[in-house]
């Protein structure tokens, strides 16, 4: 049985891209929890040394081959300079304590902070302990950009369902003028996705992606950062409309949702013309998501 399974287990993570999404979006249900396949390898390793089976061991380097070239970079040390540091969190509309969290997002030292989920009056609790700090920020609806360096052009950013018909703001435009170049910075929180009957429901989302890769798509500046919650991983075909145009992060997991027993990264962030050297998780706040703080390079 073992060698038996080895091959589509193989098979499903080389070619997850041909997992149809028409019935229930399944490939995208896959994809957010691709990385996982490797405990299946796992197992069956165990069942074959159980049962001496040299031919499933054999068999066995064939997902092992595939689960390494997909993800193995990802475990590579943190190495090597930077040239920013952000921090990217969902704060949640629950969280109540505002005040420690901002404490946990300052400690890890970034240049910029992204939040999504800001509701009065914790935005102001935000604004108030993170100033001392990030002097510059700007808020749009529920996401905000808190930042060591001046803004401007600040302005939000249409990625609304059409479905959607109530007041809804949930990204925003950027420009950071550091000491070295200005850098145009996004920051996004995409509709949530739902395991339903159907499915795994995630139109809303893919609009919104689609929405969020054309607006980047028309930036004028050359370098750009994205950070928010995509409610997606970066395997996931519905985010194909940013990761196509944009850099992710070369390595660290970082699963950041949710945060009592974290299975996925669906806090992102990605960079045009840069790169997303390492991520990693902060410790927990008074959120669902744990935060993700990420290192850029090439962004000078």
């Amino acid at each position: 049985m073992p060698a038996v399974l080895a091959v589509p287990a193989a098979g499903l993570m080389v070619f997850h891209r041909a997992v149809p999404n028409s019935v229930g979006h399944l490939g995208s249900l896959l994809e957010a929890f691709l990385p996982w396949l490797g405990l299946v390898v796992v197992v069956l390793f165990v069942v074959a040394v159980l049962r001496r089976s040299a031919v499933a061991l054999v068999v066995l380097l064939l997902p092992v081959a595939a689960w390494t070239s997909l993800f193995g970079g990802l475990l590579e040390a943190e190495h090597g300079s930077h040239d920013l540091v952000v921090v990217q969190h969902n704060v949640s509309d629950e969280n109540t304590d505002p005040v420690g969290t901002a404490r946990v997002l300052a400690g890890a030292g970034p240049d910029l902070i992204a939040l999504e989920e800001l509701v009065p009056p914790a935005s102001a609790v935000y604004a108030q302990a993170l100033g001392p700090d990030y002097p510059y920020h700007v808020v749009r609806g529920t996401v905000g950009l808190w930042s060591k360096h001046p803004l401007s052009g600040a302005r939000q950013v249409d990625i609304r369902p059409r479905q959607i018909t109530e007041s809804w703001s949930r990204a925003l435009r950027a420009v950071v003028h550091t000491p070295r170049g200005d850098v145009a910075v996004y920051v996004a929180h995409l509709p949530s996705v739902r395991f339903r009957a159907s499915g795994f429901a995630s139109s809303w989302r893919d609009e919104s992606a689609g929405l969020l890769g054309e607006a980047v798509a028309v930036e004028k500046l050359k370098k750009v950062l994205l950070l928010g919650d995509l409610n997606g991983t970066v395997d996931d075909r519905g985010l194909t409309p940013l990761t196509s145009r944009m850099n992710t992060a070369e390595r660290g997991f970082a699963f950041s949702f949710p945060a009592a027993f974290p299975v996925a990264r669906i806090d992102q962030v990605m960079a045009r013309s840069a790169t997303v050297g390492h991520i990693r998780t902060l410790p927990a706040t008074g959120s669902d998501h744990l935060p993700v703080a990420a290192r850029i390079t090439g962004v000078f």
